[in-house]
């Protein structure tokens, strides 16, 4: 037999609360409480009614609500991308600006250069058909043999020239050895050995010319004979100044002619000028920077006048290697002049 059990502690709380809830009435207060109830009832079933008829049109508001939202992020999601290709257009169009000019100034360019190779195009048509009529002219025997021609009477022409000159300043070589012998040397001093002239010294206007002063001065050298060889370096100096023209030929290192104190110019010289030399003039011709070296001694400095010397004799060896023939040596002054004046005055020469 199953033993009754009571009840249990949550069931005595619930009844509890209840007997708590529960209102006591009076019967005369009954109908009036029920009135109040029933009025109460009617209030709750109306604001229920409501609720239901408000309720399609609160969601209809609600969706409207949603559906204006959306659209207001979708719109500022719009706008932001305006604004960015805004940006990239902007952006665009000042590229596109810099390479508009960038093309206009290359068309200028372009357009200087057609011009240029326009004017190009015109000079060597032109220089082309002068080079078809020179050939033309030089084809066959008549050509060649005018040719041959002109070239003679130019080079009898040189041999009248030449020969002026050779008048004006004969060269001939005294009989009887040499006095001395030349050191074929550069002006640094480095001696590369000793070599006569010839049987005899070569002499100018009757003057002879003597490298032992240009090499070594010192208090028993002779003035007169220093005096004798800067007037013959002068008249040296004259003679290339007068031949080299005649042939065509530019010198290397120019002449500033004044006699016995005749100076040459060397526009890139390896032999700085000492400050206390007054002589050397240093200027800017053509924007190259020249010094000046006197063919004659000034005081007792004899690198810068053997330097002179060596530049003057660099000349006649350019002359010399114009008509074909090499030099005799580095200090061969008057013999490599006298060798210049003797190929272009041989028969040979108006054949050659």
């Amino acid at each position: 037999m199953e033993r009754e059990t009571g009840p249990s502690s949550s069931e005595k709380l619930r009844r509890g609360d209840r007997e708590e809830d529960v209102k006591v009435i009076e019967w005369e207060e009954f109908d009036h409480e029920l009135t109040r109830l029933w009025s109460l009832s009617s209030a709750l079933k109306l604001a229920t009614e409501k609720k239901l008829s408000l309720q399609p049109k609160l969601e209809s508001l609600i969706q409207v609500s949603a559906d204006s939202l959306r659209r207001a992020n979708e719109l500022e999601e719009m706008r932001q991308r305006l604004e960015a290709r805004k940006l990239l257009v902007e952006k665009t169009s000042a590229a596109c600006k810099v390479t508009e000019q960038d093309v206009k100034v290359k068309e200028d360019s372009l357009s200087a250069e057609v011009r240029s190779l326009l004017v190009g195009g015109t000079t060597l048509s032109i220089a082309k058909s002068k080079l078809q009529e020179s050939n033309c002219q030089l084809e066959g025997e008549s050509g060649y043999t005018h040719l041959k021609i002109v070239t003679s009477k130019l080079r009898k022409r040189h041999q009248y020239m030449v020969s002026q000159v050779s008048f004006i300043y004969p060269l001939k070589i005294e009989a009887g050895p040499s006095q001395d012998q030349e050191l074929e040397s550069l002006p640094g001093g480095s001696r590369l050995g000793t070599k006569p002239v010839s049987q005899g010294s070569v002499r100018i206007l009757g003057l002879p010319f003597s490298m032992a002063p240009f090499t070594k001065m010192s208090f028993f050298t002779d003035k007169k004979e220093v005096q004798k060889s800067a007037t013959a370096l002068g008249y040296v100096a004259h003679a290339v100044s007068l031949l080299a023209p005649y042939l065509g030929v530019p010198i290397r290192y120019p002449l500033r002619l004044g006699g016995s104190k005749t100076y040459i110019r060397d526009y890139a010289p390896y032999i700085e000028p000492s400050s206390s030399d007054m002589s050397a003039i240093s200027t800017l011709s053509q924007n190259y920077k020249f010094v000046e070296f006197p063919l004659f001694l000034d005081g007792q400095d004899t690198t810068r006048a053997a330097y002179a010397v060596f530049l003057l004799n660099k000349n006649i060896e350019q002359l010399l290697n114009f008509v074909g023939v090499n030099s005799l040596g580095p200090r061969q002054v008057l013999a490599n002049l006298k060798e210049l004046i003797r190929i272009i005055q041989s028969p040979d020469y108006i054949h050659s």
